[in-house]
């Protein structure tokens, strides 16, 4: 702006190509080069370097799920090596996890001037009360580590959380999910435009697939089936078909013993049913494809929760029903996230993320990470 203005103010002749050709280039340049740097930073932090130092300081059961999912995403960049609780005590002895307690919630301040911890992470606990969390912070000061606090009340982030002070009281302000308005109506169009680009792109593809599906083993090259969609419609979902002619009868039933799926869904690492087709289809997420259609129809989102059985949502209790109140999708926060390999109660809380925090940034993320996890096929099969 400033140089278009500046530009007019003089007359320049050359401004043009300063807006046009210099700036976008030296914009993608350097988008380019932050994204390999992002690359490679979460690369060494894969191979356990270039970690903050972290000491964890709430209840032990709070501070060892923090422990576990910083372990599960070493991208973010943390390493709990300490931790501190009410009783100086932890789940097994003096370990959390592995994790070494190192003294009690009082002493939080002189362990990070002794030991040098970058960050502070305050959990959950009785112990922490207003009072007490000010205080840490006075003692904190003057310390390289910098102090962050979970919150205790949901989980909630994104676009929905907000800070507010009032009358001098800092407040978190949530404000209600989106299920309807103008940003919904966006992500419809988009859903329709994308799935119509997508089936265009891909359409010598489908046709190659459906061909080598019909070659492979008896059957046709399509696999309908019954889901349960947005405010628990029924819907049929398009699959290629990567199992047997009759997969879902007799067969299924004599494999119920050896099922490795989590929750109601049924689901194995090496399912006989599977045909030698249907392995590759199933590794890269090709015998998706179809469901563009579903994308393209409105029944389905190209991105969103898991699409349930019928007999899968029957036996949903009530905050699980949440799922329905979206869309499923064909990518989601489950798809980029491991997939099968996931257990149930995770898939849920991925499930629920999304729609509690839902917006058009994330949808954007979520589809750029589908194509490194289904490069990667983690979970699946």
């Amino acid at each position: 702006v400033v140089l278009a203005l500046g530009g007019i103010a003089l007359t320049s002749r050359n401004i043009k190509l300063w807006i046009f050709v210099a700036l976008p280039a030296i914009a993608l340049v350097t988008m380019t080069e932050r994204y390999l740097l992002r690359l490679w930073l979460h690369r060494e932090r894969k191979e356990g370097r270039c970690l903050r130092p972290v000491l964890a300081a709430g209840s032990p059961d709070t501070v060892r799920d923090l422990i576990t999912r910083t372990r599960k995403f070493p991208h973010i960049g943390w390493r709990v090596e300490a931790v501190c609780t009410t009783d100086g005590r932890g789940l097994d002895g003096d370990l959390v996890d592995g994790v070494p307690v190192v003294g009690e919630l009082e002493d939080v301040a002189k362990h990070v001037r002794h030991d040098g911890y970058r960050v502070v992470a305050v959990t959950p606990d009785p112990h922490w009360s207003p009072e007490r969390l000010r205080r840490l912070a006075w003692n904190l000061e003057g310390s390289d580590a910098e102090m962050v606090v979970a919150p205790v009340l949901m989980e909630v982030a994104g676009p929905r959380l907000h800070v507010d002070a009032v009358l001098g009281i800092p407040l978190l302000r949530v404000s209600m999910p989106a299920f309807t308005g103008g940003r919904r109506a966006i992500k419809g169009v988009v859903d329709r435009l994308g799935a119509a680009a997508l089936l265009i792109l891909f359409a010598p593809l489908m046709v190659l697939v459906a061909l080598l599906v019909m070659l492979d083993s008896r059957g046709g090259a399509f696999y309908r089936q019954r889901r349960v969609g947005k405010d628990g419609r029924e819907f049929t979902i398009l699959k290629y078909r990567t199992m047997v002619t009759g997969a879902d009868g007799a067969a299924r039933a004599a494999l119920a013993d050896h099922n490795e799926g989590a929750g109601p869904l049924f689901k194995m690492r090496r399912d006989p049913r599977v045909t030698r087709v249907g392995t590759v289809l199933r590794r890269y997420s090709i015998d998706e494809l179809p469901q563009l259609f579903n994308v393209l129809t409105g029944s389905m989102s190209l991105v969103g929760p898991r699409p349930p059985l019928p007999e899968e949502s029957a036996a949903y209790g009530p905050d699980v029903q949440r799922r329905l109140l979206v869309k499923p999708g064909l990518t989601g926060l489950w798809q980029i996230s491991g997939r099968s390999d996931l257990p149930w109660e995770e898939a849920v809380r991925l499930d629920l993320r999304y729609v509690e925090d839902w917006s058009l940034a994330l949808d954007t993320v979520i589809l750029w990470k589908t194509l490194r996890a289904v490069l990667y096929g983690q979970g699946a099969y």
